[in-house]
């Protein structure tokens, strides 16, 4: 159990979550769910027969917008910015977003383009496949300017940025680099969770988080073990000119690198894993929050710990509450 002076400086910190306001910026996904059961072996071939259950269709925000879900679910005053298609399931994703208070002026629609839409079937609790609708052309000149404009004009009022970036085509080097130097000039925090096709175009921001697969390709360094760990770390963290790097290790927990400091590690909070999808976006979501109500880098990746450890052990796209959060702290 987390002890009484540890626990009241989380939960201190938890207190101020309401104040901090973060822009999420990224990739935007609807993730789809069809629950059914399995019984049979088809006799076309050797796959499950999927027996989907009565109106067993759920929706969920995926990618930067589950980004924003997790922060909102957490108390912190939160705003959406990207691209979804002009379609039912763009439509789909507006309507979510104001279900929950969420504002989508910074949303963009763009003619013939797919909405990214993740359907995962799921059978007897088990996920048996995923199909995935989606366009990664990056988007026309114009959209590119608005979104822009959006940004720009809009960062001044947050604490900070967070940028999902799921290679769906949105983040294009050029308008990367704007976003950044524009957070940099106006003194704001900027968070990045990046893929590997943009990876050094994020060079400058303040945290990114890469998971071990990502580190180790950027980095070309395969990571055996600490050792290997710490050379791709420094490296990256070099290369990256960044004031920390998060390396997320899934069961291992997180490795924090700091210019001018020794490495730092966070062991997961993980009980039981279900389902890990949607746990990065707490990850970041939750650390953008915490640095925003002013933690420090190890902090912040600590509360991260604990909301993912709570979030993988639910199936599907979750996010976790303040209450469920102090629980986890007070029974550590």
């Amino acid at each position: 159990m987390t002890d009484l002076k540890e626990r009241r400086r989380l939960e201190g910190i938890l207190g101020r979550f309401p104040g901090v306001k973060i822009l999420v910026f990224g990739d935007i996904m609807l993730d789809r769910f069809i629950w059914g059961r399995v019984s049979r072996i088809s006799p076309e071939a050797p796959v499950p027969v999927v027996a989907v259950d009565n109106d067993k269709e759920t929706f969920h925000l995926g990618g930067a917008a589950n980004v924003v879900n997790s922060i909102h679910c957490l108390g912190g005053e939160v705003s959406l910015c990207g691209l979804v298609g002009d379609d039912e399931w763009g439509q789909k994703i507006i309507r979510l977003c104001k279900e929950i208070g969420i504002g989508t002026r910074g949303v963009f629609r763009e003619k013939g383009r797919q909405t990214t839409v993740k359907t995962r079937i799921f059978a007897n609790q088990q996920q048996v496949v995923r199909i995935d609708r989606e366009t990664t052309d990056h988007p026309k000149i114009s959209t590119l300017q608005h979104v822009l404009d959006h940004l720009t004009e809009k960062i001044e009022g947050y604490d900070g940025i967070v940028i999902s970036d799921y290679g769906k085509g949105l983040l294009t080097e050029k308008l990367i680099r704007k976003i950044i130097q524009r957070a940099k000039e106006s003194e704001k925090l900027v968070m990045v969770d990046p893929k590997m096709k943009t990876f050094f175009f994020y060079k400058g921001a303040t945290v990114i988080t890469p998971n071990t697969k990502e580190a180790s390709e950027a980095s070309g360094i395969p990571i055996l073990d600490e050792s290997s760990l710490k050379k791709v770390g420094k490296k990256l963290l070099k290369k990256l000119g960044c004031k920390a790097l998060v390396i997320t290790r899934g069961e291992e927990g997180m490795a924090i690198f700091e210019p001018h400091r020794d490495p730092s590690f966070v062991p997961t909070k993980a009980k039981e894993v279900y389902d890990v999808t949607g746990a990065g976006d707490t990850v970041i979501g939750t650390m953008a929050l915490a640095l925003g109500a002013g933690a420090d880098i190890k902090t912040a990746a600590e509360l991260a710990n604990y909301a993912a450890g709570i979030v993988v052990g639910k199936v599907g796209t979750a996010t976790v509450s303040q209450e469920e959060l102090i629980e986890a702290i007070k029974f550590e």
